[in-house]
């Protein structure tokens, strides 16, 4: 069946005669995590942080898995996989509680990690260890405005 909050292109299964309760579904983590209206998505994940050093990831750390270069002040996450079958995706502008401004999705993460995104913190080890990890709630919302620039 359609999510049943109704907002979203998710499908929900669930078993026959369960009745489909709003506070539940949310309760339960089952259908959307939209609260906001159409085409606004909000989310609780873990937040850690990663830095372009050495030893830090594969290959070239100062890229990102879309190829994208990461700069020092750039205001960049990386997203487990699972946010990217939620409607996140390459360039998605995410805003997150507790940091000012936007931020643009251009890494993924292992496809071990579901419900995670990692801040990036340029070359400042000092600054990703303050980071630390911690539960956030992110925001965005669903294309056109996400779409791809390239």
């Amino acid at each position: 069946m359609p999510c049943p909050l109704g907002a979203c292109r998710r499908r929900v299964l669930l078993p026959p005669g369960v009745p489909v309760i709003r506070a539940l579904l949310l309760g339960l983590g089952l259908g959307c995590a939209m609260a906001a209206g159409a085409g606004e998505h909000q989310l609780q994940v873990t937040a850690s942080a990663y830095n372009s050093l050495p030893g830090q990831g594969q290959g070239d750390v100062s890229v990102g898995a879309w190829g994208d270069r990461l700069r020092p002040g750039m205001r960049a996450i990386a997203v487990s996989r699972d946010l990217l079958d939620m409607g996140l995706s390459h360039r998605s502008r995410v805003t997150i509680d507790g940091l000012p401004g936007e931020y643009l999705v251009l890494d993924k993460m292992h496809p071990r990690w579901r419900k995670k995104i990692d801040v990036y913190h340029g070359t400042d080890l000092q600054a990703a260890r303050r980071w630390g990890v911690r539960t956030v709630t992110i925001r965005w919302r669903d294309a056109p405005q996400n779409a791809p620039r390239r």
